[in-house]
C-alpha cells in the first residue's frame, strides 16, 4: 500500500483524478455487472443464448463502438466526453431497473455500453498525454484503481441485490450521477485536437485502418478479450451450476470479483516492475496471454461438482478467475502503452476507438459462442467442450502475438508529433 500511495503522489493532479475517478466508475459498474447474468437466466427466466445477446450487445455497443467516441474525443476534447457517458450510463443503469421484455434489456444493455464508448477512450488518451513518458507505469497504477473497484463494487452489490436486483441497478445509476457532477468540477479540461492540418472523419479512420502493425495487433488482441470477459458469463454460469441455491451462486459468483480484485491491488505494481525489467513489453504481452490462454486449463480437468464435489469444483472455478486477473495485470499496461506507440502520438483517443471496436466485434461473436456453446455442452453431458474452446482461442493468440513480436511488430518508435 505504501509503494501504491507513493507512486500515487508523483503523478500530476489530471492523472490523480482519472484514477480515483475510474475506482468510483468502477465501484458503480461492478456492484451491478457480476449479478446481470444471473439475474437475467434467474428471475428472468432467460435461455442461455439470450443471457449471452444481452451481455454481448452490452460490450459490442461499449467497445464496437468505440471508434466513434475516440474520434469525439479527439475532435471536442476529452473532458466532455468523458462526462457524457457517465450521463448517459447513468440513465442505462436505471432503465435495467425498470424493465424486463428481451427487447427492453438490449436497448439498456446498448446505453450502458455505449456509455463506456464515450468515456473510456477519452480517459484512456486523457491519461497517455499527462503520464508522457511515464505511460507503462501510469497505466498500472490506474488499474490497480480499476480493480480496487472490481473488489469493492460486487460486495457492495452482494448487499444490494440480497434485497432486490432492482435496488442495485438504481444505487449503480445513483453512483454515476454522483460521478457526472464530480467529473464536471474537478477535472480540468484537456485541450482537443484542432490543428489546421485536421483532416474529415473518414480520413483520420483510413490512416488508422492502413496503420499495418497496430491493425495486425488489435486482430491478436481479440481473444485476450474474450478469455478475460468470461468472468462475467461462463464463469457466473459455471457458479450457477455448481450451486443450486440463488444465495450460494450469488456468494459465489461475489468470491470471483474478489479474488479478481485482490490479486490486481496486490500484484499489479510489482508484476508490471518485474516484466519490465525482464522481459520489455512485447514479450510481456506474449507471456500475460499465455496466462490468459492457461487459465480455463483447472476447468478443463474438473468440469463440474459430480465427481469432486461442490467444495473442490467451487475452488477451481476460483482458481480459474485468479488465473484471469494474473495474465489481464500481465498484459493491461504493456497492452495500453503500445497502442500509443503504434499510433506514434497520434490521434490516439481515436486508436483506442478502433483497437476496442475490433475487440467488441471478437467478444460479440465470442459470447454468443460461449453461451451457446455452454448450454450445448451441458445438455449433451461434455461440460469440458466450453473450456477446451477457450483455451484453444487463447492458444491461438499466444501464437500470432509471438509472431508479431519475433518480427519486431509492437516496436514501433514513435514518429516525435505532439500528444493529441
Amino acid at each position: 500500500m505504501s509503494q501504491l500511495v507513493s507512486q500515487f503522489r508523483t503523478f500530476d493532479r489530471p492523472s490523480k483524478l482519472l484514477m480515483v475517478n475510474q475506482f468510483g466508475i468502477n465501484v458503480g459498474f461492478y456492484m451491478l455487472m457480476p449479478y446481470l447474468a444471473g439475474y437475467l437466466a434467474g428471475p428472468l427466466g432467460l435461455a442461455a443464448w439470450a443471457v449471452g445477446l444481452v451481455l454481448g450487445v452490452r460490450n459490442f455497443s461499449q467497445q464496437g463502438m468505440f471508434l466513434v467516441g475516440g474520434t469525439l474525443a479527439d475532435r471536442f476534447g476529452y473532458k466532455p466526453l468523458i462526462i457524457a457517458g457517465c450521463v448517459l450510463r447513468t440513465g442505462g443503469f436505471a432503465l435495467l431497473a425498470i424493465v424486463s421484455s428481451l427487447p427492453a434489456l438490449v436497448i439498456a444493455s446498448a446505453a450502458t455500453g455505449f456509455a463506456g464508448a464515450l468515456f473510456n477512450p477519452a480517459v484512456r488518451a486523457y491519461l497517455a498525454a499527462d503520464a508522457g513518458d511515464r505511460r507503462v507505469e501510469a497505466f498500472a497504477l490506474f488499474n490497480t484503481f480499476y480493480q480496487g473497484g472490481i473488489l469493492l463494487g460486487p460486495l457492495v452489490g452482494l448487499a444490494l441485490t440480497a434485497l432486490d436486483f432492482r435496488i442495485t441497478c438504481l444505487v449503480a445509476a445513483a453512483v454515476f450521477g454522483a460521478l457526472t457532477v464530480l467529473q464536471a468540477r474537478a477535472l480540468p479540461q484537456h485541450p482537443a485536437d484542432r490543428g489546421p492540418d485536421r483532416g474529415s472523419v473518414l480520413a483520420e479512420w483510413r490512416t488508422v485502418v492502413a496503420n499495418r502493425q497496430f491493425v495486425l495487433f488489435s486482430l491478436a488482441m481479440i481473444g485476450s478479450y474474450v478469455l478475460s470477459f468470461q468472468v462475467y458469463l461462463a464463469l457466473p454460469l459455471q457458479a450457477q451450476t455448481i450451486v443450486g441455491s440463488e444465495a450460494g451462486s450469488t456468494a459465489l459468483v461475489t468470491s470471483l470479483f474478489v479474488v479478481s480484485g485482490a490479486v490486481a491491488i496486490a500484484g499489479q505494481l510489482r508484476v508490471t516492475a518485474w516484466f519490465s525489467k525482464r522481459w520489455g513489453p512485447g514479450r510481456s504481452i506474449v507471456v500475460g496471454m499465455t496466462l490468459l490462454s492457461m487459465a480455463f486449463v483447472p476447468l478443463l480437468l474438473v468440469p463440474g461438482a459430480a465427481t469432486v464435489g461442490p467444495v473442490l469444483a467451487g475452488a477451481t472455478v476460483l482458481l480459474s478467475a485468479a488465473l484471469l486477473a494474473l495474465g489481464t495485470i500481465a498484459v493491461f499496461p504493456f497492452e495500453m502503452d503500445t497502442v500509443v506507440r503504434l499510433s506514434r502520438n497520434h490521434l490516439v483517443a481515436t486508436h483506442y476507438g478502433f483497437y476496442n471496436t475490433v475487440i467488441g466485434v471478437g467478444i460479440l461473436l465470442g459470447n454468443l459462442f460461449t453461451g451457446t456453446v455452454f448450454g450445448l455442452a451441458h445438455q449433451a453431458g461434455w461440460p469440458q467442450l466450453i473450456w477446451a474452446g477457450l483455451t484453444l482461442i487463447g492458444a491461438g493468440c499466444v501464437l500470432a502475438l509471438h509472431l508479431l513480436h519475433r518480427s519486431r511488430q509492437l516496436t514501433a518508435e514513435p514518429a516525435g508529433q505532439p500528444m493529441r
